[in-house]
């Protein structure tokens, strides 16, 4: 007897309501898995909504601090933002939801897994890299890819009249006009009105922080804890808070970084699949955070190590960003990047104000900064008259570039 069993990544929202139904409609038994990645939902209505549709069980699954420490704190060590600018909030929580999607289906013993993702997005190929990469021989429904799925909703008008025919509850609240993904380390806002790029997006767009403009005239001054690279506590030095538990730290600098304005990114990408994306991201803890790590680098990370690591960096966003976290590549990574973080120990002081993230000053015991030889005041162990050699040394290969142009004539004067 085939096994028609399929886990489904349910968000309660209209597309995976109607996805839900339509495949129990099509023959299958389907579990539905909810993710908790630390987004504004409230989980008993959505377990009690996938059951009047239909789901013979539902998984509600709390991912959130294992998010912060497998996922989202190797990025910050890794300073990975895609593109320069991006800091991966989507990218990163979808590996940790396929991850244990794969290790529900395993133990329902399901043949299948599916999610409602569409066909230009990135969360397809992010969904099912990672789907094959731990499971070969799992078996992905995409609805949105199936043609008997897209012949019969081809819209958003067709999806509610089927919700309607099938008593599938739908909120009541028009609906915003541009789509959200919301975790733990953001809040994206894309597509309807912002897929027009030159549109401005109003400040009530905003969930997880304020404008810089309506942020309060008042500076917060705070500490970050480094150890290997890792943020391990805060503290916020006006009221004395302490955070050193990996989640309630993240939570809190996401908490200061949006009362102060901080985290907002406007920008147009490149998706994998080939397409131009216009997204506005709220970012608050991840910005405080790649800043303060990028600091404490500066005085406890060797100059050439950096060199290297920093080479990496755009590799490995662009390896999140495309969905190979599960990877031979990333496992590379990863090691090459756990090691560099190494002794990158010590305490960032930031002040936060207005959408800026201002460092005052950084301390590391592993500090390689020696005040005695950058003085300009200080003689110290550093000989001066060692640099003329040393720039003679590095002036050869000029030298000898000026005497080729010469003899074609074509002197740089």
């Amino acid at each position: 007897m085939e096994n028609k069993k399929v886990v489904l990544a349910y968000s309660g929202g209209l597309d995976t309501s109607v996805i839900l139904k339509w495949l129990i409609d099509k023959g299958y038994e389907v579990i539905a898995y909810v993710a908790d990645v630390g987004q504004d939902d409230n989980y008993g209505e959505v377990e009690k909504k996938a059951l009047k549709i239909g789901a013979s069980k539902v998984y509600i699954e709390d991912l959130k601090k294992e998010f912060v420490t497998d996922y989202i704190f190797p990025a910050i060590t890794a300073n990975a933002m895609y593109e320069g600018r991006y800091l991966l909030g989507t990218s990163l929580a979808r590996p940790l939801i396929a991850k244990k999607q794969i290790e529900i289906a395993r133990n329902e013993k399901a043949a299948y897994v599916s999610h409602g993702a569409t066909g230009k997005g990135n969360d397809q190929v992010r969904f099912e890299l990672a789907y094959y990469a731990l499971d070969p021989q799992i078996k992905v429904l995409a609805p949105w890819k199936i043609q008997e799925f897209l012949d019969q909703f081809k819209g958003r008008t067709d999806m509610l009249n089927y919700a309607e025919k099938n008593e599938i509850p739908v909120k009541a609240s028009l609906k915003k006009p541009y789509s959200e993904d919301d975790n733990l380390m953001h809040i994206s806002h894309e597509a309807g009105i912002l897929e027009d790029p030159k549109f401005k997006a109003k400040k009530d767009i905003l969930t997880k922080m304020v404008t810089p403009q309506d942020a309060p005239d008042k500076e917060t001054h705070i500490e970050i804890h480094f150890k290997d690279g890792i943020p391990v506590k805060v503290v916020n030095r006006d009221d004395n808070t302490v955070k050193d538990k990996p989640l309630e730290l993240f939570i809190y600098l996401n908490k200061i970084g949006g009362t102060n304005g901080i985290g907002l990114l406007d920008m147009v990408e490149n998706r994998f699949v080939g397409i131009k994306s216009r997204g506005v991201y709220e970012t608050p803890a991840g910005e405080i955070l790649i800043k303060a790590h990028m600091d404490i680098e500066g005085i406890a990370m060797d100059r050439e190590v950096m060199r290297l690591r920093n080479m990496l960096s755009p590799i490995f966003s662009e390896i999140v960003y495309n969905g190979f976290w599960f990877s031979p590549e990333m496992d590379f990574l990863m090691a090459a990047i756990k090691k560099s973080q190494e002794i990158i120990d010590g305490i960032v002081y930031l002040t936060l104000y207005k959408g800026n993230v201002i460092i005052d000053g950084r301390e590391s015991p592993s500090s390689l900064y020696n005040k005695d030889l950058s003085s300009m005041d200080i003689e110290g162990g550093f000989d001066q008259k060692d640099s003329q050699g040393f720039i003679k040394i590095n002036a050869i290969r000029l030298m000898a570039h000026n005497a080729i142009l010469k003899k074609q004539g074509r002197q740089i004067i």
